[in-house]
């Protein structure tokens, strides 16, 4: 059963499971373990103590695979919900002993051949002995070629960094974050290997950890000594593992209990009733005590916010950025950023602000404020326009400039139900083109993309500046975009899935969630508004040098996250730059610039990248590359990726 209940929460983490030992008797183990409360099992598949070499000496070649049991003894939604296969751990593909070598290849086949039979979703592979695994690579990737849903897991332990003595005197630090690095770097079919972490007693730092939230975890194996007793002698978690298992539970991890008990389990009862039947009464687990505080860890976590449940289903999903000055928005685009009451308010905000100061109390009845709005929409920014009026008590008269003619007629039927004839003019024109009657006192816009100027907010207000007074305020005065690396493996081969270079020359909107932000974020371009010595953006060019923390290990970049952040009038700001991120804002997400071939950055090492904003006659487009640690091609130098409109 479930871990509790989270409001919005449909991830896999609400499950947990426990890692068992050999049973032949899969149906008795199995219920044993859901009745005591666990949702599945990671289970040995086959006898431990088989060896294909000594089967096909005792049985002449003709021997029977011993496994757990018949997939008859259960259905096949009981093997492919409940049951996680365990490969032997005894198989070692890089031994230096031939014949281990042959068997565990052998062994390996067989035991993941027996597994897709039985439709299970997963099988927990063991642990890599060292960094240096590629024969056990290239196996699994043989098997990965032929493998159709079910996915592999890699054991890998968190492990602290520490400096080793090897053969020559000298010391090498482990990491275990390189074992996984080097396997998956030899597997040509990554989008099935997923990782599967032992979480021990000690801890790697914080920001050594923060890596694998990148990375494909799907289990974390907690082991019953990591668990520390409490002053009422029940097990719990340090501080650090605890943060570590929220993050777990916020990327969709699953949780399984491993090991003996290994604390007083005195406080609770020695039975259990059933889940399904209340009059059974069952033998307590005991590995029961472990679960109960697993739960309470995600029972007290928070209920997902409305702006969470809203993002769920955009969560590490690539989409391509709007163009709005090329394309007309569909009402269903519209109506989800008209959600975002924040935004609106912030612009309310700061319209507020700018009447206020641009009409003293004492002129209040008698000057009345040219506003405009231009990419009016179907009306949100009128509507608090107006609203930011009556607050101040100012007369406004507002302009509407919208170029959707689909738009125009929603604005038309608001501005009649709200009776705002009197006030309200619309114009169905690019603001670009349009030939205003008067100069405005306050231009208001929300023409911002995920990375401040990526939906041409600088080349379209640099048209439509000239009908703005000269010491008339823009809404957003200015805004700057800003850059991160990123691990983002999920998001990276959903790009190389399209198996071409194009789609790694592009730019994509996402919201972020299984990635790892490996460095503090750097700004990249700033446009201020109005701005009457530049008529059209030129091209803009920024060199960046990144400090990864020494004490992340080394470290994958799949590519770069870009944010920006608005100033809309003085203190008022809009954005989603993490440290300055406007609180329960959905309007914008993240966007994504990947690079073609992950780039591997050693430990203290600075990453060193260029990033162009290219203007030409008819589109602008972003080019970037890394030169340090090593250069890479430059992307979309072609500009194969743009916007258009100009």
């Amino acid at each position: 059963m479930p871990l509790g209940q989270r409001s919005g929460d449909k991830s896999d983490s609400r499950y947990c499971g426990v890692e068992t030992d050999f049973d032949d008797d899969m149906p008795q183990a199995l219920a044993f373990n859901l009745s005591g409360g666990f949702d599945l099992v990671v289970a040995p598949l086959v006898d431990p103590n088989y060896r294909p070499s000594l089967a096909r000496d005792e049985a002449d070649g003709s021997s029977v695979l011993p496994v757990v049991a018949s997939d008859l003894v259960l259905c096949p939604s009981q093997w492919s919900s409940h049951v996680v296969g365990k490969i032997s751990t005894w198989i070692d593909l890089d031994s230096e002993d031939e014949n281990v070598r042959m068997n565990s290849e052998i062994a390996l086949k067989q035991e993941i051949a027996w597994a897709s039979h039985l439709s299970l979703q997963a099988c927990l592979l063991p642990s890599p002995r060292g960094p240096s695994c590629g024969n056990y690579a290239r196996c699994v990737n043989q098997i990965l070629q032929g493998l159709n849903n079910m996915q592999l897991w890699l054991r890998i332990p968190l492990k602290k960094s520490k400096l080793m003595d090897d053969d020559s005197g000298g010391g090498h630090t482990v990491d275990t974050w390189e074992w996984w690095n080097s396997f998956r770097l030899l597997c040509e079919h990554p989008s099935q290997l997923a990782v599967a972490l032992d979480v021990l007693s000690s801890l790697p730092s914080l920001t050594s950890l923060g890596r694998w939230f990148g990375e494909p975890v799907r289990a974390a194996i907690i082991h019953t000594d990591s668990f520390l007793t409490n002053a009422r002698g029940y097990p719990c978690l340090s501080k650090q593992h605890q943060k570590l298992m929220t993050g777990f539970f916020n990327h969709s991890v699953q949780i399984v209990i491993s090991g003996k008990l290994v604390h007083n389990d005195s406080l609770g009862s020695s039975f259990t009733k059933h889940d399904d039947d209340p009059n059974e009464v069952m033998p307590r687990h005991s590995l029961r005590c472990y679960l109960d505080y697993v739960a309470f860890l995600y029972q007290r976590m928070d209920p997902l916010s409305e702006q969470e449940r809203f993002e769920l289903a955009y969560r590490d999903f690539l989409q391509s950025p709007l163009q709005p000055l090329m394309d007309n928005l569909e009402a269903q685009t519209y109506e989800t950023f008209e959600k975002d009451t924040v935004k609106y308010s912030q612009y309310q905000r700061a319209v507020h602000k700018a009447l206020l100061d641009r009409v003293p109390d004492v002129k209040a009845s008698t000057v009345t404020t040219v506003l405009m709005v231009v990419g009016a929409g179907r009306g949100p920014l009128v509507r608090v326009s107006l609203q930011a009026a009556e607050e101040t008590g100012r007369k406004l008269k507002v302009y509407a400039v919208e170029k959707n003619p689909n738009a125009v007629v929603t604005l038309h039927s608001l501005i009649k139900l709200e009776g705002w004839e009197n006030m309200v003019t619309i114009v169905s024109s690019d603001m670009r083109c349009w030939n205003a009657p008067e100069k405005a006192d306050i231009l208001v816009s929300e023409l911002l993309g995920s990375f401040g100027d990526n939906e041409l907010s600088p080349e379209c207000l640099d048209g439509a500046q000239r009908f703005l007074k000269h010491d008339g305020i823009s809404i957003p005065s200015s805004y700057t975009s800003f850059l991160q690396p990123i691990t983002a493996s999920k998001l990276y081969n959903d790009v190389k899935a399209h198996k071409d270079v194009a789609h790694f020359e592009t730019a994509y909107v996402v919201k972020l969630q299984s990635v790892a932000m490996l460095a503090p974020t750097q700004p990249v371009f700033t446009f201020e508004h109005p701005d009457y010595t530049v008529k059209k953006s030129n091209q803009r060019y920024k060199r960046l040098r990144f400090e990864i923390p020494p004490d992340t290990g080394s470290a994958i970049v799949h590519g770069f996250a870009g944010y920006f952040d608005a100033k809309l009038y003085k203190d008022v700001h809009l954005g989603i730059e993490p440290a300055t991120a406007t609180p329960n804002m959905f309007s914008w997400f993240a966007i994504f610039f990947p690079l073609r071939t992950p780039l591997c950055v050693p430990p203290g090492s600075p990453l060193e990248v260029h990033f162009w904003r290219c203007c030409g006659s008819t589109k602008v487009w972003y080019e970037w590359c890394v030169t340090s640690p090593h250069s890479l091609p430059i992307h979309n130098s072609n500009g194969r990726s743009y916007w258009v409109g100009l």
